[in-house]
């Protein structure tokens, strides 16, 4: 038999986060193929055109769980190693309790929890020792956001997830890393996220960061198997100053803050 393909995976890959990281690591890693999910296909194949890397296009609604059975599918099909699982698909919605559809409740559990888990779970039965796993969490992770309050509450639960997983797979060699972003300004997240009747609850989005930043500390971060990135400054500020502040007071200060 020939040697298994080594691919890396990677969901939310159509825009902002998600390409990035494919177009680094189209650069840096010594990938046969990447394999992409998206639900916008022609956003997969514009992503083609622009990496030497093979892609294979999977255009999946993460939410939907078919699409679930269509990734395991392919995988049993094809039999690759999978060398890197980034979860960057991520949906958040800014508002109070009343102006968020409960429609947009259940999406953001679906993509920023159930739909991170499974593909979690369906690639890890295609990792070998050395594979490593990114899951995309937020600052959002450390504590309550009065207005972004099911977005948050996914992420901590992400984190929590990502945290405990990286201790069970400590002995497989497999690294697992969760990466936690501030704001990141140069992506869809802000604008998809005000598309809402309570938009204004939120107002400031100060020292957002850049994609290619994240993207380029979360990458290193999963190469030196470190449990937790905070890219940049005010990320690692948030992530200290949420372990000494109660959260109620961490709320305050989000309220000041938005």
């Amino acid at each position: 038999m020939g040697q298994k393909k080594r691919i890396a995976l990677i969901t939310g890959a159509s825009s902002g986060l998600g390409a990035e990281f494919v177009r680094q690591m189209d650069e840096e890693e010594d990938l046969d193929e990447m394999w992409v999910i998206a639900r916008r296909r022609e956003r997969l194949e514009k992503l083609e055109s622009s990496v030497r890397t093979p892609l294979r296009i999977l255009p999946l609604d993460l939410a939907q769980r078919e699409s679930m059975d269509r990734l395991s599918e392919e995988l049993e099909r094809e039999q690759p190693v999978v060398s890197i699982l980034i979860n960057a698909a991520g949906l958040g919605k800014i508002g109070s309790w009343k102006d968020i559809r409960r429609r947009d409740c259940d999406n953001m559990v679906d993509i920023n929890c159930r739909a991170a888990v499974d593909v979690t779970q369906i690639a890890l039965s295609y990792m070998d020792r050395g594979s490593r796993i990114l899951e995309i969490c937020s600052t959002a992770a450390f504590q309550p956001l009065p207005y972004l309050n099911v977005y948050a509450a996914t992420k901590a639960f992400l984190y929590s997830y990502t945290r405990a997983l990286r201790v069970e797979l400590k002995k497989t060699g497999i690294s697992v890393t969760a990466v936690c972003p501030y704001w990141i300004g140069d992506t869809e997240f802000i604008a998809t996220a005000q598309k809402t009747e309570g938009s204004g609850s939120i107002r400031h989005f100060p020292f957002a960061s850049r994609a290619s930043d994240v993207a380029a500390s979360a990458l290193r971060a999963g190469r030196r198997n470190a449990a937790v990135c905070t890219p940049g400054p005010v990320a690692t500020g948030q992530r200290v100053i949420a372990k000494i502040l109660p959260r109620s007071l961490m709320m305050r200060l989000w309220s000041l803050i938005r």
